[in-house]
C-alpha cells in the first residue's frame, strides 16, 4: 500500500504515545445529574488521551468537522496551517480516535476539496485501506457563487471508515416523499404504488453467469408467455433472474408487468407497501434531504444567542447529523465529537437518545456549546425537534482539561485521587477501559490476575504511610478482604515483603511513581 509522506511525519507519528495523561476536571452539572453525557473544555489532543482509560474501545460512532486548511481567516481555529502542519496535526488525533472507537464502530470525517485526498490516505494508514467503507458528497448549499475564479463550490466530502470493516453494520435510511413519487400505478393495482426492475440478468456477471461460463448453458434460458399468447426469451447475452415456477408464482400473483400494450420486456413489480426496511444510504447527500450551511447558520443563531455571540461561519445542519447517526447507531450508543464547534453533533445525539461525548477548546465551549445543550435540555423546538419528537429531558456534565497526572520526572501530581490513579493503572495493565469507579485497592481480575493499588489510605489505615506500603498486615488484610489464588500485581510506595514471601505470594509488586513512569 502506498504511504503518505511529509515534513516531520516521523515526529508526528510518535505523538500519540508521548501524549500526557490529564485529568478531566468537573465543573458543573445540567439537567440529570447522573447522565453520563460529557462536554470537555480543552485541546483535543489532551482531552482524547484522558479519555482513553476510561472509553476505550466503546465509543460506536465518531464525526468529527475537523479545520479544513482552506487559508480562510476563521476566528475560531487556526486554519492556516500548512499541508504538512495539518497532517502533523491530524495524525495523533486520529490515532487516539481509533483507539476510543468499538469494534463495530465507524468514524466520519467532514473535509472539502483542498485536504479530501490527503486526508483519505492518511486515514488509511491509521485505520486500514480495507477499513474505508465509502465517502459521501455533501451539496452543503443551494446556489452558486458567481464571484468564484474558476467554480462555484457545492459540496464537502465525508470520508467514512470502520474500526473492523466485517463487524459494521449500517441501518438505511427511511424512504422520503421523493422515493414514494418514484412509485405510480398505472395498472390500477389494488395493492397500490409499484416500481419495476428487469427480470433478467447479464449472463457475464448475472446470477446465472458461473454456470453458463462453465457449461455454455443456463437454467435461466427458457420462454415466457406474455399476455398476447407470444413465447418472449430473455435479451440476447442475458437469462431470466428467477426460476420457472417462481416466475409462474409472480405471473399467477399479477407481479409481471408487460406494458401497456402487453409486448414489452418482462419486468418485476416491487410494490412501496412491502418495502420496510426503507432505502440503502447513497454516497451523494442533497441539501434537500440532509440541509446546507445556510439552514445550519439559521439553527445556531436562534439557539444561542444573544446578538454579541459571533457565529461559526461554516456549522453543520442538525439534519446532517442525523443522517449520520441513523445510519451508524442506536439508541444508547455512545457518540464522540472532538471538534465540537458550535455543538452541533452533541445536540443532535442528545435528541435522538445516544449517549455522547463533546470536546471544544476556548472560550465558545462555554459561549456556545453550553447554552445551546443546556437549550437542548430544556426541550428546544429548533432543527431535528419536530422530526425525531424531542420534547426535552436529559443531562451532562461539564469538565474541563484538568493538570497531568505525571510531573515530569513521572511522579504523581499531588492533585490526583485514588479513583483517578486507578482507572489509569487498570487501563495501562490491561488495555481495557474503566467501567466502574474505583473505591477498593482490590481494582479487579482481568485473565487470571488480580490488580490491587494501595494509595492515598484506601485502606483507612494510617500505619505506616496511609496503608501505602505493602507489609504483612496488609497483605493478610488483603487476603481477608478479597482473596485470589492466582497472580496478582500490587502498586504500592513500597514493600517491606522480601523477594521470597513475594514469589510465594504470587506477587508481582510495582513501586509507585517508578513503575508506573516506565509504561
Amino acid at each position: 500500500m502506498p504511504f503518505l509522506d511529509w515534513v516531520n511525519k516521523a515526529q508526528a507519528t510518535q505523538v500519540a504515545a508521548a501524549v500526557p495523561y490529564h485529568l478531566l476536571e468537573f465543573q458543573s452539572a445540567h439537567g440529570d445529574g447522573n447522565a453520563e453525557n460529557l462536554l470537555i473544555q480543552g485541546d483535543n489532543l489532551l482531552a482524547l488521551k484522558a479519555l482513553l482509560p476510561f472509553y476505550r474501545g466503546q465509543v460506536k460512532c465518531i464525526y468529527i468537522d475537523p479545520p479544513y486548511n482552506t487559508q480562510s481567516a476563521f476566528e475560531h481555529y487556526d486554519d492556516k496551517l500548512e499541508h504538512s502542519q495539518w497532517l502533523s496535526m491530524m495524525h495523533p488525533r486520529l490515532v487516539l480516535l481509533r483507539d476510543l472507537l468499538a469494534e463495530d464502530g465507524t468514524i466520519w470525517v467532514s473535509i472539502d476539496d483542498r485536504e479530501a485526498h490527503y486526508l483519505k490516505v492518511l486515514m488509511d494508514e491509521v485505520f486500514g485501506r480495507t477499513s474505508f467503507i465509502s465517502s459521501v458528497v455533501w451539496i452543503k448549499t443551494s446556489s452558486v457563487h458567481n464571484n468564484a475564479e474558476f467554480f462555484s463550490s457545492m459540496n464537502d466530502t465525508i470520508h467514512v471508515f470502520a474500526k473492523s470493516l466485517s463487524l459494521c453494520k449500517f441501518r438505511r435510511i427511511p424512504r422520503s416523499e421523493r422515493n414514494a413519487s418514484d412509485y405510480t400505478n398505472p395498472d390500477s393495482d389494488s395493492r397500490g404504488a409499484w416500481a419495476s426492475s428487469p427480470l433478467h440478468v447479464s449472463l457475464t456477471s448475472g446470477q446465472r453467469g458461473a454456470q453458463f461460463a462453465r457449461t455454455g448453458t443456463s437454467s435461466g434460458l427458457f420462454p415466457i408467455v406474455n399476455p398476447h399468447g407470444e413465447t418472449i426469451w430473455p435479451p440476447k447475452g442475458r437469462a431470466w433472474a428467477y426460476a420457472t415456477e417462481t416466475i409462474a408464482s409472480f405471473q399467477n400473483d399479477n407481479r409481471i408487468w408487460w406494458g401497456a400494450d402487453g409486448r414489452n420486456q418482462p419486468r418485476l413489480k416491487r410494490f412501496f407497501s412491502e418495502l420496510k426496511e426503507g432505502v440503502v444510504p447513497t454516497t451523494v447527500w442533497g441539501h434537500e434531504d440532509v440541509g446546507h450551511n445556510q439552514e445550519a447558520k439559521k439553527e445556531t443563531a436562534a439557539l444561542l444567542l444573544d446578538e454579541d455571540t459571533d457565529l461559526f461561519s461554516t456549522p453543520k445542519p442538525e439534519r446532517l447529523i442525523q443522517r449520520i447517526l441513523h445510519i451508524a447507531t442506536n439508541p444508547n450508543d455512545l457518540v464522540l465529537d472532538s471538534f465540537l464547534g458550535s455543538g452541533t453533533t452533541a445536540a443532535v445525539a442528545h435528541k435522538m437518545n445516544r449517549r455522547w461525548i463533546g470536546i471544544e477548546m476556548g472560550e465558545h465551549a462555554v459561549t456556545h456549546c453550553l447554552p445551546r445543550l443546556e437549550k437542548v435540555g430544556a426541550g428546544e423546538t429548533g432543527g431535528i425537534s419536530a422530526a425525531v419528537g424531542w420534547q426535552g429531558g436529559g443531562g451532562f456534565r461539564f469538565h474541563r482539561l484538568g493538570e497531568a497526572v505525571f510531573d515530569a520526572d513521572g511522579g504523581i501530581n499531588p492533585a490526583v485521587r485514588f479513583a483517578s490513579l486507578a482507572a489509569y493503572l487498570w487501563h495501562f495493565e490491561t488495555g481495557q477501559p474503566a467501567a466502574q469507579s474505583f473505591n477498593s485497592p482490590c481494582l479487579g481480575v482481568h485473565e487470571g490476575t488480580a490488580y490491587t493499588l494501595l494509595y492515598n489510605g484506601i485502606l483507612g489505615d494510617r500505619r505506616p504511610a496511609g496503608g501505602n506500603v505493602l507489609t504483612s498486615n496488609v497483605l493478610a488484610h488483603l487476603d481477608a478482604l478479597f482473596p485470589h489464588a492466582g497472580p496478582r500485581v500490587i502498586y504500592g510506595e513500597t514493600t517491606r515483603l522480601g523477594e521470597a514471601r513475594l514469589r510465594e505470594a504470587g506477587i508481582t509488586f510495582k513501586q509507585i511513581p517508578y513503575d508506573i513512569k516506565a509504561r
